[in-house]
C-alpha cells in the first residue's frame, strides 16, 4: 500500500511538472488529433486542455502546413527517430504572440520544436510528443547582433559626409574588377572627377559651404548611377566611379551626365558666391595595364590633364 502511494505521488508530481514546465508539450496520435495539451500551450494559445483534447491539430491551427508537418512527423512514427525544426528555417510552428517585455520588439514567439516517438505498452509508436521551445530572446538577440554587424560593415565602407562608398572599399572593388576584366571580353571604365577650385571654396567660404556642395553633388550622383556602378568620395572634392561592363563611349555618356550635374548643383541653393564646375578623367581598362593600381593611376593622370587645361572639361586616357 505504501509503495502504491509513492507511485501515485510520483505520477502526481510528474503531471504537475508536465503542466507547469516552461515549454510546450503536445501529444498527437496518428491522425494528428491532440491527446495532451499542457499549461504552456494553454497559456499562449488561449485554448484549455478540455477544448484542445481530441481536436485535429490542423483544424485548430490552419497556419501549420499540413504536408510539410506530416513529412516531418512520418519518420518519428515509422522509424522512431527524433526530428526538429529551428527558428532560422521556420520562425514558428504555432503563431503565438510574444508577451515578454524584454523582447517586446518581436510580435510573435520564435520557436524551436522537437518531435519524439512515444511507445505504447505493445511497443508500437502510435503517438508522438511535440515539444515547443520559446527562443524569442535568442532570435531577437541574434537579430540585434546581425543588425549591428551590418551597420558596422556599412560604416566601414561608407563616407560619412556624402553617404557614398569610401576610397578604401572602392579601391578594393576596383582590384576585383580589374581581375575580372582580365578574363572578360567586355572591359570596364574608371571615371575620376573633382570640383574645380574646391580648396579655394573651403578657404574663402568655410568648410560648411564645401560640405554642402559635396552633399548636393553626391545626391545628384546617386540619381545617375546604374545598379552596377560604384562611386566613392575619393579625396577631398574628388570622386571616383567604377563603371562595370562599360566601354569608352558608354563611359563618356556617363561623364557627360556628371558634367551637367554642375548646372543642377549651381541651382540648388548654394551659398552666395559659391559655384560648381567639374573636371573629369576617363580611363578604360587596357591589357597594357599591369594591375589595378596602374589603372587608377591612369585615371588620375587623365584628371590631372583636365586640371592642367584649366578645368571644367573632360579628358580621356590614351593607352
Amino acid at each position: 500500500m505504501s509503495e502504491a502511494n509513492i507511485e501515485l505521488g510520483d505520477i502526481h508530481w510528474l503531471m504537475d511538472i508536465l503542466q507547469n514546465i516552461d515549454v510546450g508539450l503536445v501529444v498527437l496520435d496518428r491522425n494528428y488529433d491532440i491527446q495532451l495539451w499542457n499549461g504552456f500551450m494553454e497559456s499562449h494559445s488561449g485554448l484549455s486542455p478540455q477544448v484542445a483534447r481530441g481536436e485535429n491539430l490542423f483544424t485548430l491551427f490552419p497556419e501549420i502546413p499540413k504536408d510539410w508537418f506530416c513529412k516531418k512527423a512520418a519518420p518519428v512514427f515509422e522509424l522512431r527517430t527524433r526530428t526538429f525544426t529551428i527558428w532560422e528555417q521556420r520562425p514558428y510552428l504555432f503563431r503565438f504572440k510574444n508577451y515578454r517585455p524584454i523582447t517586446g520588439r518581436a510580435s510573435v514567439m520564435y520557436q524551436n520544436t522537437s518531435m519524439i516517438p512515444l511507445e505504447s505498452i505493445d511497443r508500437q509508436v502510435n503517438h508522438i510528443c511535440l515539444i515547443v521551445y520559446d527562443v524569442t530572446d535568442i532570435a531577437v538577440s541574434r537579430g540585434d547582433t546581425e543588425t549591428a554587424v551590418k551597420s558596422l560593415t556599412e560604416r566601414n565602407r561608407t563616407d560619412l559626409l556624402t553617404g557614398l562608398l569610401n576610397r578604401l572599399y572602392w579601391i578594393e572593388e576596383t582590384r576585383r574588377e580589374f581581375s575580372r576584366c582580365q578574363r572578360s571580353e567586355r572591359p570596364s571604365t574608371l571615371v575620376l572627377f573633382e570640383i574645380d577650385a574646391f580648396r579655394r571654396i573651403n578657404i574663402e567660404f568655410g568648410h560648411p559651404a564645401g560640405d554642402h556642395l559635396l552633399k548636393i553633388l553626391a545626391d545628384g550622383l546617386v540619381q545617375t548611377l546604374r545598379d552596377t556602378d560604384l562611386v566613392c568620395r575619393y579625396d577631398g572634392g574628388t570622386f571616383a566611379a567604377l563603371l562595370v561592363d562599360s566601354n569608352e563611349d558608354e563611359a563618356n555618356v556617363f561623364a557627360q551626365r556628371i558634367y551637367r550635374l554642375s548646372e543642377m548643383v549651381n541651382n540648388s541653393g548654394l551659398p552666395e558666391g559659391v559655384s560648381c564646375s567639374l573636371s573629369l578623367g576617363i580611363a578604360r581598362y587596357s591589357d597594357k595595364l599591369s594591375d589595378s593600381a596602374r589603372w587608377i593611376q591612369a585615371a588620375e593622370a587623365t584628371l590631372q590633364q583636365a586640371r592642367d587645361h584649366g578645368g571644367n572639361q573632360i579628358c580621356i586616357h590614351q593607352p
